[in-house]
């Protein structure tokens, strides 16, 4: 049997590519917040990853990443597709975001006229931008998603969490079935789409051998049940505690995050520090002089690449590390 081999000679890519460079074409990328949040690279033929020890605040941050790339370009379409919460909640969080109230004062419908001006304003907000989102119904598998985002025309595809979605195909495994599962969204992204993965992490041993999410332990090799999500995505992040404070130190309820700039395939990995307003759901990038040193040091991506090959070998995660849970 004679195969036909497919390839591009180098003069037809380089006639493409002399333009892109003469013309001052850059990718196309999504704008996803102010300051810091615009070093987030989401956009056609990305795959951008997301992780976090449960609770970390992941599906708050990527769902305002999300909404607010909505509202910066008015011709963007998304679908989420979010195996843990139901759309009402999603959006009862982004009320309280956009509006600046309190997530437990919404949730349990506690509103009354003081609260009347910024309710309106923020469903206002959320009305403009309902016709280019949609939430993925069960069954929560990759057929089901691809079969919306195509009906849907959608330009961005959220997968929260990529570890409760199911694959093509019966997979030996759960570390098999997520591997297939990436390889498909890197399809995605190569056909043209913006893909957002948010994934769990395994748990790691602290300094006292104990096992947790200490965020000392935590790098690029943590993210739970395949190597494939490390290589198949452009960037990757980790959401790790960075202590608890407000912008001015004084917000008891607040938290402040460091995003782990992980993986830069196109620029630097330099991380981002956040105050996380938990009451109201909302990320707020701060000033942190450790921000301006790279995330990661050579010798670290040394170690990150030898527990890569490694890492699936180790002991299995407990039970109760399974589920990543409703997280604030």
């Amino acid at each position: 049997m004679n195969l036909k081999g497919k390839y591009e000679t180098g003069d037809a890519v380089l006639d493409g590519w002399r333009e892109e460079v003469l013309t001052g074409k850059g990718p196309e990328l999504y704008r996803c917040g102010a300051g810091e949040l615009e070093r987030i690279e989401i956009g056609p033929k990305l795959v951008t990853l997301i992780g976090g020890a449960p609770a970390a605040g992941k599906t708050a941050f990527t769902m305002q990443l999300v909404m607010d790339a909505l509202l910066m370009t008015p011709t963007l379409r998304a679908v989420v597709c979010n195996v843990e919460m139901p759309a009402g909640v999603l959006l009862d969080r982004q009320l309280a975001r956009l509006s600046g109230i309190d997530l437990t004062t919404i949730r349990y419908r506690r509103l009354d006229r003081t609260h009347g001006d910024r309710i309106d304003q923020a469903i206002h907000t959320l009305d403009a931008i309902a016709d280019r989102i949609a939430f993925v119904r069960p069954p929560f598998d990759l057929a089901n998603v691809a079969a919306t985002a195509d009906d849907f025309g959608a330009d961005l595809i959220v997968l929260d969490y990529i570890q409760r979605i199911g694959s093509h195909g019966v997979q030996a495994d759960q570390r098999s079935a997520v591997n297939a599962t990436m390889s498909y969204l890197r399809q995605f992204a190569d056909a043209g789409v913006a893909v957002l993965v948010v994934s769990a992490v395994g748990r790691t041993k602290d300094g006292g051998g104990r096992s947790s999410y200490d965020a000392k332990g935590l790098n690029l090799a943590s993210f739970k049940e395949s190597g494939e999500l490390e290589y198949g995505a452009d960037d990757a992040f980790l959401m790790t505690p960075d202590g608890f404070a407000g912008p001015d130190d004084t917000d008891p309820n607040g938290s402040k995050i460091r995003l782990g700039y992980l993986k830069a395939r196109h620029g630097e990995a330099r991380d981002i520090v956040l105050h996380f307003d938990r009451p109201r759901q909302r990320f707020i990038p701060i000033a942190d002089d450790a921000a301006d040193v790279p995330a990661v040091s050579k010798a670290e991506r040394g170690r990150m690449r030898s527990a890569l090959s490694a890492m699936w070998n180790r002991t299995p995660v407990a039970d109760d590390d399974k589920g990543d849970g409703d997280e604030s």
